[in-house]
């Protein structure tokens, strides 16, 4: 039963941080940042969230410290926003996943080139 509400939670902090991002933090080294995905412990006290941040590497790097920075506003204006005992302590993650994709199907681009 707590693994359902784990996922409510994590879905609607999703929805949430992402709003916060784009609307509330000022914070000029945040970059073009998505929320892929949000993964909150079944007691409800952790949240990992996954990002992907568009720009090079550099940019990818002060986009993630910037919100380090500025977990501690998050995370007060989630709490605002979903109405729980004790807001998840949050931590950002780079997503991997879509640079991982873009390179396999760069590969399967030149194979297929290479055939023809």
């Amino acid at each position: 039963m707590s693994n359902v509400r784990a996922n409510r939670v994590a879905e609607q902090m999703k929805k949430d941080v992402g709003e916060i991002i784009n609307q509330r933090v000022k914070d000029p080294r945040v970059g073009f940042v998505t929320i892929t995905d949000v993964e909150v412990t079944n007691d409800l006290q952790q949240a990992k969230i996954y990002v992907s941040v568009l720009g090079d590497e550099a940019e990818k790097e002060q986009s993630l410290l910037a919100l380090d920075k500025a977990s501690g506003f998050i995370r007060s204006e989630v709490g605002k926003r979903i109405r729980l005992r004790k807001v998840p302590e949050i931590m950002f993650q780079f997503d991997e996943a879509f640079e991982y994709g873009s390179k396999i199907d760069e590969i399967l681009r030149q194979l297929n080139e290479d055939e023809q």
